[in-house]
């Protein structure tokens, strides 16, 4: 390969090439590369070859035309796995495609659509409960803490049916945990191995166990006959279309671990950043307000009012172009390749990002703007398929995906027709740039009920 074909990128240190870099500011090292070397950027990560893909031309390459020559062996995968197991997520080739296959009529339409007076009303209640605390005046609470607490319930809720209150706190708290313990393992360039009893090896092996014998007891009631209309039992009774197989109790509890963290954690996050910015942004949050009102009055959404609330889901999808919940995608090479005239090696790191290519200048024109009018439908009509990708693309788009979307405008919704968000005095808003993009701090906001006609 000539060396003319080497991608440009930072020289890094000599011995770990960017990796230091990588570890303190992941964020800031791949815009800073995507600004000084452009839109195919090679980095050097101690031992480790990568590329970062920015344009969409390359996003395309990966994910969509040349999907079949990209693995998920990749590092952040494997880490993943010891609590996703061969979920959708983190599984690969012939078998994801298969599950795949399995899954989808689960996560048809209209099956989605079911769930959305589930959705609104887990949204009413935790809104109650939040009137009840304010007491008519302000409220100061952790809004990142909050929608965690309200997509962990409308998940369990859809999983598993509406008897788990005790079972979704149970497991939520032992998916923290876990999910926690991988966040540092993934942030570390050498892992000690897991047999080890080290403090955090020992309590995600405590998590472990106690999320195993829940989705273990779920299953088994399940599959003894019990019935509910929830997603679990619409997996139990899913059949791959060629095989006319079933899931395995292994296949299950991994679909359900994967669907649990995906439909809990970046739903949150999507909801916590929108949050964050309608409260710097008094316009858009009084227009917000407008079209709920002049839609719903007083009444709580539903699932047939989602179309109807246009700007709404403006606003959402405005939110994830600056803030997409899963920031960055790892992709690796099964055989050589070559993108924009650039060697890709096999075996070396591809990595795609959401966050980079949402603020590419000559995509996004003023990217650091919030501005939910770059995604009115007749822009959207003109906007480049890879150009916006919070949910993946191609074959492995997300599959939960309209959940997502029928699930954020109801809660959304829910929230502003009944309070004003205002960040707290004080307050530091920090990304933190690991699985998903958290606020550092969580969100510390006041809450200010609106007057009910």
């Amino acid at each position: 390969m000539l060396e003319a074909h080497r991608a440009p990128g930072p020289k890094g240190e000599p011995v770990f090439g960017s990796l230091r870099d990588f570890r303190r500011d992941p964020v800031g090292l791949l815009m800073r590369a995507r600004r000084d070397h452009g839109d195919v950027v090679r980095l050097r990560l101690a031992s480790t070859t990568a590329h970062l893909l920015c344009h969409p031309r390359g996003i395309r390459h990966v994910l969509q035309t040349h999907h079949t020559h990209y693995s998920k062996k990749t590092r952040g995968i494997a880490k993943l796995r010891a609590i996703l197991g061969n979920g959708l997520l983190t599984n690969d080739g012939d078998s994801w495609l298969r599950q795949r296959r399995t899954m989808q009529p689960a996560f048809h339409r209209e099956r989605i659509q079911g769930f959305g007076a589930l959705m609104a009303g887990a949204a009413s209640s935790q809104l109650d409960a939040w009137e009840r605390r304010a007491g008519g005046g302000p409220l100061p609470l952790d809004v990142a803490r909050e929608m965690m607490a309200l997509t962990l319930r409308i998940v369990a809720e859809a999983l598993f049916g509406a008897d788990v209150g005790p079972v979704a706190n149970e497991v939520g708290e032992a998916l923290g945990v876990a999910l926690h313990v991988t966040n540092q393992r993934v942030k570390r360039p050498y892992d000690l191995p897991s047999w080890l009893p080290t403090a955090g090896n020992l309590r995600f092996r405590r998590a472990m166990r106690v999320l195993d014998g829940v989705v273990a007891t779920l299953i088994q009631k399940r599959r003894q006959g019990e019935t509910r209309d929830d997603l679990l039992s619409m997996l139990i009774e899913a059949r791959d279309p060629e095989t006319g197989e079933g899931m395995s109790d292994s296949q299950l509890r991994d679909e359900v671990m994967s669907l649990f963290l995906a439909g809990h954690e970046t739903t949150a996050n999507a909801l916590t950043w929108t949050l964050y910015l309608l409260s710097q942004h008094g316009h858009e949050e009084e227009r917000l307000h407008a079209e709920v009102a002049g839609r719903l009055g007083d009444r709580p959404p539903t699932r047939e009012d989602v179309p109807h609330l246009p700007f709404t889901t403006m606003v959402l999808h405005e939110s994830m172009r600056l803030f997409p919940p899963a920031w960055l995608f790892g992709r690796s090479p099964i055989e050589d390749d070559e993108v924009d005239g650039y060697h890709i090696p096999a075996g070396s790191l591809v990595f795609l990002s959401p966050y980079v290519t949402h603020r590419h200048p000559d995509l996004w024109p003023d990217p650091d703007r919030f501005s939910p009018e770059r995604f009115a439908p007749e822009r959207i009509a003109a906007l480049d398929r890879f150009a916006y990708f919070p949910f993946g693309g191609g074959p492995r788009l997300c599959i939960g995906s309209p959940f997502a979307l029928l699930e954020m405008p109801i809660v959304l919704a829910s929230v502003v027709q009944r309070f004003r968000l205002r960040l707290a005095p004080g307050a530091v808003v920090e990304e933190e740039p690991l699985v998903t993009l958290r606020p550092r701090h969580g969100m510390p906001m006041v809450l200010e009920p609106r007057r009910r006609p």
